[in-house]
């Protein structure tokens, strides 16, 4: 016979596993109401580039258990992406087969944990991530990919990939220098509004495009210089009269057509940095139509460059990111744009349920900042 030195118990041949028995109070969460057995969380079911289509709210799944390194987190926030009809669509990795989870980051509150993890975080604590499976009451995190935040709020949510990714692109790509012109396309959304301000704090004059004169205001609010409200003015016809030598740097996230613009509006040694196409997304092979074939010949005759940027490539670069907007919002020196969903035809977004409508938001480009939708606590929580 042995015995579970932890627990003192005689387990006989079979040793069962023990989980993190130093807490007492494992799968308590910290105000005393129990983790449910089961949870509602979001299935890819099928691969499309239609997010109704592609994804079904699943009942009744069984919550998962934190291994010795993870945190199991009770999600309060989710961040809705472009790029989330890409996953559903399986253009990231073929590989997966549906069913498979979606959403890719959170903001919570740690409601148990492994042995391990328990080293540098307690329950009761507010952590943000990025991990793919966030669209659920709860999500199993490792603690090494954890971020340890003051408290939980939406604005924190707006840094994880939005901020971190116009931060990272900027800095490594966009080799900003006073003076320069920087023109952000659709920047009033979730990372433009982060490329607008961190363009601005480079001191260079910030042009942005957006679809309405709230938008605009917004941007003017954050440091624009020149908002272009592209339903009432002509792009290319305001960046050829007020900027006829062209703009030094362009982030860029339309695709198509802004795409085209963008490449005829650069100056000499200019610099195009992708970091999406939200025009193609929808389609079924994921990308506009633009007008590639003459494209060597532009960049050449202005040696000028268009440079690609996907955040997943430079992690090594993410904490520092992550930890400089962290400290530069807490010292009222970013704005973090929330967008709950307040003034949708249907209200804020609250639920798991309301992440379908938050989706078609965006993609009606109504939104100003970075949409996130809210999880209640279920109705036996005492928090």
């Amino acid at each position: 016979m042995s015995w579970s030195a932890r627990s003192g118990v005689a387990l006989g041949c079979r040793a069962r596993p023990i989980v993190d028995l130093s807490y007492s109070r494992h799968f308590l969460d910290f105000q005393g109401s129990g983790i449910p057995s089961a949870m509602k969380k979001l299935v890819v079911t099928r691969r499309s580039p239609n997010f109704r289509e592609a994804v079904a709210l699943r009942h009744g799944v069984p919550v998962p258990l934190p291994g010795d390194g993870d945190l199991l987190v009770r999600n309060r926030f989710v961040g809705i992406n472009a790029s989330d009809i890409n996953y559903s669509a399986g253009r990231y990795d073929t590989s997966v087969k549906p069913p498979f989870d979606i959403g890719f980051e959170g903001v919570g509150d740690v409601v148990a944990l492994g042995l391990s993890a328990s080293a540098n975080y307690t329950v009761g604590q507010a952590v943000a991530y990025v991990k793919a499976g966030s669209f659920a009451e709860y999500t199993v995190v490792p603690a090494k990919q954890a971020v340890p935040l003051p408290s939980v709020k939406p604005e924190f949510l707006t840094l994880m990939v939005s901020g971190a990714t116009a931060y990272i692109s900027l800095k490594e790509l966009g080799k900003l220098s006073e003076g320069q012109k920087v023109l952000v396309t659709a920047a009033a959304g979730g990372t433009g509004q982060f490329a607008v301000q961190l363009a601005k704090k480079a001191k260079c004059h910030v042009i942005g495009t957006c679809s309405s004169d709230e938008k605009g205001g917004f941007l003017k609010s954050i440091g624009c210089d020149r908002a272009i409200n592209y339903k009432t003015e002509n792009i290319e016809s305001v960046l050829r009269k007020d900027y006829p030598e062209g703009v030094d740097v362009v982030y860029e996230s339309v695709g198509g057509k802004m795409f085209d613009l963008a490449v005829n509006s650069l100056a000499t040694k200019g610099r195009l940095i992708v970091i999406g196409f939200i025009s193609g997304y929808q389609n079924p092979t994921g990308l506009s139509p633009t007008k590639a074939e003459v494209l060597p010949a532009k960049l050449l005759k202005k040696s000028a460059s268009i440079r690609g940027f996907f955040l997943n490539h430079y992690f090594s670069e993410y904490k520092m990111a992550l930890k400089h907007l962290l400290e530069m919002y807490e010292k009222g020196e970013l704005v973090c744009e929330v967008d709950l969903g307040d003034m949708s035809p249907e209200g804020k977004f609250i639920g798991l349920e309301s992440v379908f409508r938050a989706v078609d938001y965006m993609y009606m480009g109504k939104n100003i900042g970075k949409i996130v939708v809210e999880l209640p606590h279920s109705v036996n929580s005492k928090l």
